[in-house]
This record gives structure tokens, sequence and C-alpha cells, in this order.
């Protein structure tokens, strides 16, 4: 049965979604869930890769009071790509890869903003992890004006194994950190690279830190420590534009 345009609710419902080839953004899935029909679409979802929550019945009960024999999933607005497919077709363009890689944003509107400000900056395309990831819906295609319907978007199971075959493709990993020990306007990003940005609560995790061949920062001159992360995202983006244009 479908709630709206969006969201699917039932098992066999939600079978039927991942048959018709349809990409789903995030399953939630009753704790405790166990029947031979939802061992069915457990495998599916298994073969599928698709990102799944196991979530107390009253998470569910939220979303809707009907029917959803314990299962609700929401529908993908976009497609997603693959990292691996994605960057060998941008050398083959001839284009100087920009990627943009985003670690632990959370909050839709900040990664709808981010995402229009990447489209606008000339990005080939935006790296985010399956999990601790910004659901990807009509709310946040709405907030990037459209850019989500324009920029690839490339998911991916393991972040840090997605970054090595980055660094092997010949493309810089810089991390847009405070505690970077240059500033933006003092390193080169001409190259091929890929920005990280990490959440505004955390910044960007220590394992992909040091997987950074630079560690930058964005001079701040008064009394708050940080920005917003889909400013800093716009102002080191607009700076590698203005390298590469130089």
């Amino acid at each position: 049965m479908i709630k709206n345009k969006d969201t699917v609710f039932g098992i066999r419902s939600i079978i039927e979604v991942i048959k018709s080839g349809k990409t789903i953004d995030k399953l939630f899935i009753q704790k405790g869930l166990h029947n031979e029909t939802f061992a069915i679409l457990w495998k599916m979802v298994r073969e599928n890769r698709i990102n799944y929550k196991h979530v107390p019945i009253e998470k569910i009960n939220r979303i809707t009071r009907k029917n959803h024999q314990g299962v609700v999933a929401f529908i993908s607005p976009i497609d997603f790509y693959k990292i691996e497919n994605i960057v060998p077709s941008i050398f083959e363009s001839g284009k100087n890869p920009l990627i943009l890689i985003l670690d632990r944003i959370t909050d839709i509107r900040n990664f709808g903003a981010i995402a229009r400000t990447a489209e606008c900056a000339g990005v080939d395309a935006i790296l985010i992890p399956e999990q601790q990831s910004a659901a990807i819906n009509a709310d946040a295609v709405k907030t990037s004006s459209g850019a989500l319907h324009k920029i690839k978007i490339c998911r991916t199971w393991n972040l840090n194994l997605s970054l090595q075959f980055l660094k092997d493709s010949g493309i810089k990993i810089i991390g847009c950190t405070e505690k970077g020990d240059k500033n933006i306007y003092e390193i080169n990003m001409q190259n091929p690279i890929g920005i990280i940005i990490g959440s505004e609560e955390n910044g960007i995790s220590e394992e992909y830190l040091k997987m950074c061949e630079n560690k930058t920062k964005i001079p701040i001159y008064g009394t708050i420590s940080s920005l917003n992360a889909s400013v800093a995202a716009g102002i080191i983006l607009f700076e590698s534009l203005r390298q590469r244009n130089c």
C-alpha cells in the first residue's frame, strides 16, 4: 500500500518496488520481525544491498497507522551511482575531477544546500556513505533547487575503501577541517581532488583525516570557531573553482 509518492509500506508492496527497479533510499524494519513472507523480502534486501535499519514498532506507527506489517520504505526521488564507474568516465571525458565527499551530513536541508552549491561550482560527483547520511527525499530535492537531479550522487557501503579508490585513481584527498595546518588559499586545488566536508558537530572522522594528503582550514577572524557545513562547502568549492580558472 502506498501512503504517498515516496513512502511504501507492507511486505509484498516493498517486494514489488524492489522488483520494479526503483531505488529505495531507506528501509525501516520492525525489530524482531520474522515470518515466511518477510524472509523473501529480507533475502532481496541483502542481495540488493538496500540501506535498512531495525527500529521499534512505535517508530513505524508514527509514520503510518495502516497495516504496515512491520516494514516501511522510502523511495528515493533520484538515482544513485557507483563512484568506481563515475571516476573513469570523468577522466575519459578530459575533465579534471572535482569530487565532494560528505562525512555524516545528516540534516536534509543542509545536504540540499550543499548539493545546490556543488552543482553551481561544477562538482562532478558527491560521494556519501550509506549510513549516517541525510535521507534524500522531496525536501532535499526542493532545498537543492533541483540540483540533486543534475549532479551525480554516489553512495558507498565503505567510505574508507572508496577514498582509497579515489587515491589510487590519482585524486588527491583534501580535508576541510579546523585542524588544518594551512588555510584554503595556501594549498593547490588545481589538480584532481576530492574534498571532504564533515559534520558540524564532530567534523571529519579521524579515520578519514588520516587518508587526507592535505588538511586545510577556512580562516576565521571572529569569535565563533566554526561555520555551517553548507557555508564551509561553498567557500572551499569556489576557491577551488577560482584556482582552476586562473
